[in-house]
């Protein structure tokens, strides 16, 4: 259940028929499981949207899909990777408080590489970089608690 003001991710699908993801902050609800109004970021009305196609931010679930295998096979743009993430996390409004990279990544291209640790609300996690379960074209980077890691 969503409340105003929340902040929200908004998974639809842009003009040009590709998936988009759009940030924002809950308005107003209609009924419990109803349509929730988003004022999106950047926007000055509210668009009316599906209660299905928002999560609440998260740094779980702010990931970018990339077009591109030599996003993973090239040590260079496996580093600058890092940066779009961390571009996508500060449009979503989340507060890294530390961010370590690792090189040009730890693992392999087959399986993903971990990138970078970082700290966010106190809590550690590590951005990684993989094959996009999805498409096979395509690369996954987000964050993640470290393996192993327990409350």
């Amino acid at each position: 259940m969503f409340h105003h003001g929340d902040r929200v991710r908004y998974a639809t699908t842009g003009d040009d028929g590709f998936p988009v993801v759009r940030y924002g902050f809950v308005g107003g609800i209609a009924a419990e499981g109803g349509p929730v109004v988003v004022m999106l970021d950047g926007e000055l009305d509210g668009d009316v949207v599906d209660v299905d196609t928002l999560q609440p931010v998260h740094i779980s679930n702010v990931t970018l899909t990339l077009e591109g295998t030599d996003l993973l096979e090239d040590p260079a743009l496996r580093q600058g990777l890092i940066h779009l993430w961390a571009a996508e996390a500060e449009s979503a409004g989340l507060e890294i408080s530390a961010m370590h990279a690792m090189g040009t990544g730890v693992g392999d291209s087959c399986q993903g590489f971990t990138l970078a640790e970082l700290t966010s609300a106190g809590e550690p996690y590590v951005l990684t970089a993989g094959p996009c379960p999805s498409d096979r074209d395509a690369v996954l980077v987000h964050a993640a608690r470290p393996h192993g890691y327990r409350l």
